[in-house]
């Protein structure tokens, strides 16, 4: 009876092993598949893994992002004054006061890129200026390079007659002429008025008229491939491509409109903002104890105080200008670590809608933490903190516009819809870390392989590292990736006429009468001598 038990208690043991090994394996499976299935699709990629172009989300490049501007109001207390029509026609001005050190009354350049909210209009102003002509400029810095779509101005004041956008495409260093206008395009620019564009000239910046109405509020809008005959093929044209690229935006305002005379003056004291988002008498109660800015604000109406710009958004639509060899939303990349407690455990790095999420997973203890870290709108950030493309299809550089280090096979090439121009890896057969690409190779194996690898090791030789150098052959019982696949030669000091062997076979060049793969024994019917230049002679030489 005692045998039974033991042997039932036994069976009991080993069943709840087997159980709990299975259990274990269900729970691993399910860990696993957790982690799976939290990995985002990669847009660089098709479902087979075959690479596809692939591109980033459509952005306004200017939100929130600092601009630097040569004019801005309030600097000490000042006035400006809008001019509008009522119902009988007749022109009122609407003044304002602009003050830095009044939180309400200000109007900085950080509200020309914030949220465009049209119940609550923000507005940056210049200072005002006494002639219709004058020169002020807004200049933004996008940090990367961007392909635009279009950029865009919506004025709290009426448009200006003239003004010209100008991009650079050297983070500032030179600048282009993107778009003018002008109600005078060849007096002003020496530009004609609403000229045709062609593929000759696709490049070429346009003025127009169009920006002539006097309303305020108006707006601007330029649209970089309107016009622009190889728009439609635009995968085709590095004309275009190059024509939509900038780092930086530069608007330069150079005359407004003179205004009519006066004939009816309206103060308004509903807040900084143009009677928009304030209390009604903020303005005089923030400055009855001040008679200056009171008088300042209650002053007659002066053509002085007039000529000012002002913007309630500046927008900037694009793509962050990766080549089709990136998109935000990045595949995982996942590398072993070990965590503090000693647990092995897998990082996934993932770039999704402008963030990235580091999961920390402990195949253990299922997940055990995850860290939510915002890193921008479309790119994310290099080791020195500049904005970089997240590069798909072994490209490198920070908008993928090259092939990564031992890549160089063939040569880059935007992608396209029909081609994404995924970089190969040099074929150097594990002898050498470095290639480069050659196009007249590349052309002779009908554009296949153009790498040609640099500083073989392991004595080998060749634009792959396929054959043994000269004093080295070929080792056939190894592999041509093996390190120790070539074999010195080894010829013969003395019955070798030299030191180069066959480089497949690694037969020496055997003076005569001598034999052997190194040379180093008479052949049949020679006898050694003593002589270095002829080691073996003849056994039936005549004496």
């Amino acid at each position: 009876m005692k045998v039974l038990r033991v042997l039932q208690v036994m069976l009991f043991i080993a069943f709840i092993k087997k159980w709990s090994s299975s259990e274990a394996s269900i729970l691993r499976m399910r860990s696993s598949d957790l982690l799976s299935a939290s990995l985002p699709v990669d847009p660089c990629y098709d479902e087979f893994g075959n690479p596809r172009r692939c591109i980033p989300s459509f952005v306004n490049a200017a939100f929130n992002k600092d601009v630097k501007v040569s004019s801005e109001c309030g600097s000490f207390a000042s006035r400006y004054c809008i001019s509008s029509t009522d119902e009988k026609g007749e022109t009122i001005h609407n003044c304002h006061i602009c003050d830095k050190s009044n939180p309400k009354l200000r109007h900085p350049s950080a509200y020309l890129t914030d949220l465009n909210n049209p119940n609550n209009v923000t507005c940056w102003v210049s200072e005002p200026f006494t002639s219709e002509a004058e020169n002020v400029t807004l200049t933004l810095s996008l940090g990367k390079k961007y392909e635009l779509t279009y950029i865009s101005l919506q004025f709290c004041s009426k448009k200006p007659d003239s003004m010209a956008i100008f991009k650079s495409m050297d983070y500032g260093d030179t600048w282009h002429p993107f778009q003018y206008y002008s109600s005078q395009c060849r007096k002003v620019f020496g530009r004609q008025n609403r000229a045709t564009i062609t593929k000759a000239n696709e490049q070429e910046p346009l003025c127009t008229d169009s920006n002539s109405d006097p309303t305020p509020g108006g707006r601007i809008a330029f649209s970089t491939l309107e016009g622009r005959p190889s728009a439609y093929d635009f995968d085709n044209s590095p004309v275009l491509q190059d024509w939509v690229t900038a780092t930086d935006i530069k608007i330069a305002f150079t005359r407004m409109n003179a205004l009519p005379p006066r004939p009816q003056l309206e103060t308004n004291t509903l807040g900084g903002d143009f009677g928009v988002g304030g209390e009604e008498g903020d303005d005089l109660l923030e400055y009855n104890n001040d008679t200056d800015t009171s008088n300042l604000l209650m002053a007659d109406y002066k053509p002085d105080n007039s000529y000012f710009y002002a913007v309630s958004d500046f927008s900037v639509g694009g793509r962050c200008k990766c080549n089709g060899h990136a998109s935000r939303y990045g595949a995982a990349l996942l590398r072993n670590a070990i965590s503090e407690n000693g647990a092995r455990v897998a990082i996934v790095k993932n770039f999704s809608e402008g963030v990235a999420h580091f999961c920390f997973v402990n195949f253990q203890d299922s997940f055990i933490r995850a860290i939510y870290m915002k890193i921008c709108r479309l790119c994310v950030h290099n080791k020195k903190g500049q904005l970089v493309c997240d590069c798909k299809h072994n490209t490198a550089g920070r908008d993928c516009e090259k092939c990564k280090q031992f890549h160089f096979d063939k040569p880059w090439g935007r992608a396209t819809a029909h081609d994404a121009h995924e970089c190969k890896q040099c074929n150097c057969n594990l002898h050498a870390r470095r290639c480069r690409f050659n196009m007249e190779l590349f052309k002779l194996s009908g554009r296949k392989s153009g790498g040609v690898c640099l500083k073989c090791r392991h004595n080998t030789a060749g634009s792959h590292c396929h054959y043994c150098k000269e004093g080295y052959f070929r080792d056939h019982t190894k592999p041509i990736t093996h390190r120790k696949v070539c074999k010195p030669c080894e010829c013969h000091p003395i019955g070798a006429s030299g030191r180069i062997c066959n480089q497949t076979t690694g037969q020496c060049p055997c003076k005569d009468g001598v034999t052997g793969l190194t040379c180093n024994r008479c052949s049949k019917g020679y006898q050694q001598t003593r002589s270095p230049i002829a080691p073996c002679i003849s056994k039936h030489c005549d004496h």
